[in-house]
């Protein structure tokens, strides 16, 4: 059978208020052509579908709208489980209409593993579908089966006592596989997720997941990668850039084939849609910008400006820039006091604000800074701090 992984869709998210509709709606008509063109069987979508567990309207009917035109009728099965930017009640709400269409919707922990036909092949995969999985959800799903000691055990244990409890009806000769939202021990985050584990406690170990399965498919990490394991372990990534720590990072879907007792050999398909994020760092001032617009540089792209000023920027500038291109998501003006001070503040004996104020002054001739531009100063500070620990 050909399986695709997919998720982190996160449909209704925006970017500093700018819709990304468009961008997800583009990604839905890719997708569903590469499962055409494919011949996708099973379509995996590991959680996170909506960015909030109160989406709108229009992110919904996206949503349903997509999985209706991948089942297609019923001739392949779509498997979607909650991640931890979804309510757990809303994704199954349709459950009953969607099962028609063979399409599974699981929103909590479940004890019982999915068992889904391909009538292509005439084989049977066996899934372990399981959401996110918080704490409490886990006590209650196990506090029938469980000891009291293994309900007192670590989060990490817990989830692979479920894991272990549904791995039994794996069979040699059915496919075999685990689709879970949660953070792996290992892999890579950027700035865009939002973090399901408190101080390491709501980490798994690969362990938890390595339970005869041939592929572990997971949702979370927005970054594509493989997970370090005994047995395939792969998160698919976010079919788009959700922040500009994911800049550069090509996206992709996971496609494989397998048949019973087959090792999966996991290849990716890189996607054309959504517009980049992009960092523009303008040493020469406003008028390389310009430049760099009349020559159409990145002209699809959502970016983030930083402009080297040795002046004091107008409103006026920033409204003509963001006339010429409404692509500018940040611009942030860096003066040259303002990198020595950013050098030196290990050392300094006074604030940054105190530093920006002084700065104010003497371009200004005097005048003291307001409050509200003095608190956005430092906000647009943090902002670079970030991204430069990010490596952006």
């Amino acid at each position: 059978m050909r399986i695709l992984h997919t998720g982190d869709w996160h449909f209704g998210r925006t970017l500093e208020g700018r819709s990304r509709l468009e961008e997800q709606s583009a990604f839905v008509d890719e997708l569903v052509g590469i499962v055409q063109d494919q011949e996708i069987d099973l379509v995996l979508i590991a959680g996170d579908i909506y960015d909030s567990v109160n989406p709108p309207a229009a992110a919904e009917q996206l949503f349903y709208e997509s999985i209706a035109r991948l089942a297609d009728g019923g001739k392949r099965h779509v498997a979607i489980i909650a991640g931890n930017h979804d309510h757990p009640d809303r994704v199954a709400a349709a459950a009953p209409l969607a099962g028609k269409q063979s399409i599974t919707l699981i929103g909590m922990p479940v004890p019982q593993i999915q068992s889904i036909g391909i009538a292509r092949t005439g084989e049977m995969a066996r899934l372990i579908a399981l959401p996110y999985p918080s704490e409490s959800r886990l006590k209650e799903l196990l506090s029938e089966a469980a000891e009291e000691e293994a309900l007192r055990s670590k989060y990490s244990e817990r989830v692979g006592a479920l894991i272990r409890k549904q791995a039994a009806s794996f069979e040699a000769g059915t496919v075999n596989l685990i689709m879970s939202h949660l953070y792996v021990l290992g892999g890579l985050e950027t700035e865009s997720e939002r973090p399901i584990q408190v101080g390491g406690a709501y980490t798994v170990d690969t362990t938890a997941l390595t339970a005869g399965a041939q592929y572990v498919a997971l949702g979370h990490l927005h970054r594509p990668q493989n997970v370090k394991a005994a047995s395939p372990i792969r998160y698919c990534g976010s079919p788009i850039a959700y922040s500009f720590s994911e800049a550069g990072q090509a996206k992709s879907v996971t496609v494989l084939d397998l048949q019973p007792g087959q090792a999966a050999e996991p290849k990716e398909i890189y996607l054309t849609s959504g517009r980049p994020l992009v960092s523009w760092k303008a040493k020469e001032g406003v008028g390389q910008v310009h430049q760099w617009l009349e020559e159409k540089r990145d002209a699809a792209a959502w970016i983030d400006l930083e402009i080297n000023m040795t002046e004091a920027m107008s409103i006026e500038q920033i409204q003509s820039l963001r006339k010429a291109y409404d692509g500018f998501i940040h611009i942030r003006p860096i003066y040259p006091e303002m990198e020595a001070v950013r050098t030196a503040m290990p050392k300094a004996d006074l604030s940054m604000e105190e530093h920006f104020t002084r700065f104010y002054s003497r371009q200004t001739g005097g005048a003291q800074p307001e409050p509200e531009l003095i608190r956005l100063f430092l906000e647009l500070l943090q902002e670079k701090d970030l991204a430069d620990a990010s490596g952006e």
